[in-house]
């Protein structure tokens, strides 16, 4: 069974972008524009990953709050930030609201794949 990626952007074309390369290298990937219906969507199951854009549409700080609450749903799933945004602040902010991994947009797909991998072997050896 593919594992399941939430990608939570809410830039169309990135969104589009980041899907269909995922979906290429085999997962199962769910789309989200705005940290409410990402979260709707959470609430009802949650995905085997999260990879979240930190400003969401009108809200500057909306994927801040979206990993707030995914942490609260659950402690163990992995979050990734992948974002415009790279100053130490916000990558130390990203890191302490309990993502996982905190990426700037413009990494290769090599490398994102890399951390992915990275993430899920570690969820499985925890399992």
């Amino acid at each position: 069974m593919a594992r399941r990626i939430a990608i939570v952007e809410d830039d169309a074309a990135i969104r589009a972008n980041y899907a269909e390369a995922l979906k290429r290298h085999g997962y199962e990937v769910s789309a989200y524009a705005a940290r409410r219906e990402a979260m709707e969507a959470f609430r009802l199951r949650l995905p085997d990953l999260a990879i979240i854009d930190i400003g969401l549409g009108d809200e500057p700080e909306g994927g801040f709050a979206l990993c707030r609450d995914l942490r609260a749903l659950s402690p163990q799933l992995p979050i990734v930030f992948l974002t415009a945004r790279d100053s130490d602040f916000d990558v130390v902010s990203g890191l302490r609201l309990g993502a996982d991994d905190y990426l700037t947009k413009g990494v290769s797909l090599p490398h994102l794949m890399a951390r992915i991998g990275a993430l899920f072997r570690r969820v499985d050896a925890l399992a």
